[in-house]
């Protein structure tokens, strides 16, 4: 990869995440405090001299890069392996109404958080996979200075690839929708910027 700099955004706050329902690869619209999200992200993507803005396929990451890709006069280029973990057959579903469905496999997750694979759907390590496709296709568009808008899961996999990082050193990282991460691969320096809400 020849990034100088890569910026690393969750899309903005969605209904869902208000209902602390389970997204994965399923979507739910953003709220107002999530288009604020975006527009602070995007001024802040104007100050960072953003040459790119690559997005997850789903519905809450493209409304938000694209906010940004407006802001910034460029088209948003999707990446369909950004797209968040895939939840499988407990996607849409609360923590509680998960383990009622599913008992006992939430603590199976707790004991190998990277392996683990939801039910009919993904592990880590395979997002894992995914996001290392996903930085070498940004990388090939000769983008310098991208902003990749994603999800907190993929995003933990997209940071550890940048930064060359065991799997356990990311996967307790929280992203906040108004925290963006800024990394710069060749030093693995990893700055944590505030995307103020409009």
């Amino acid at each position: 990869m020849t990034f100088d700099v890569v910026h690393l955004a969750r899309h903005g706050q969605t209904l869902w995440n208000q209902e602390g329902r389970k997204q994965g690869q399923l979507d739910s619209p953003l709220t107002a405090d999530g288009h604020r999200h975006a527009v602070g992200l995007a001024r802040l993507a104007y100050a960072l001299g953003v040459d790119l803005v690559a997005t997850s396929p789903i519905g809450r990451a493209l409304a938000t890069a694209r906010i940004s890709a407006e802001s910034l006069g460029l088209e948003v280029e999707v990446v369909q392996e950004l797209a968040e973990v895939h939840h499988g057959e407990m996607a849409g579903l609360t923590t509680a109404e998960a383990n009622r469905r599913f008992p006992g496999a939430l603590d199976q997750r707790a004991m190998d958080n990277y392996l683990w694979r939801f039910p009919g759907g993904e592990s880590y390590a395979d997002a894992d996979d995914r996001a290392a496709v996903a930085l070498d296709r940004i990388a090939l568009t000769g983008a310098r200075r991208p902003l990749i808008v994603s999800h907190e899961m993929i995003g933990r996999m997209l940071l550890r690839n940048l930064l060359g990082s065991r799997p356990a050193d990311v996967l307790t990282t929280r992203q906040p929708h108004h925290l963006v991460y800024r990394v710069e691969p060749s030093s693995g320096l990893v700055v944590q910027l505030i995307a103020q809400p409009v």
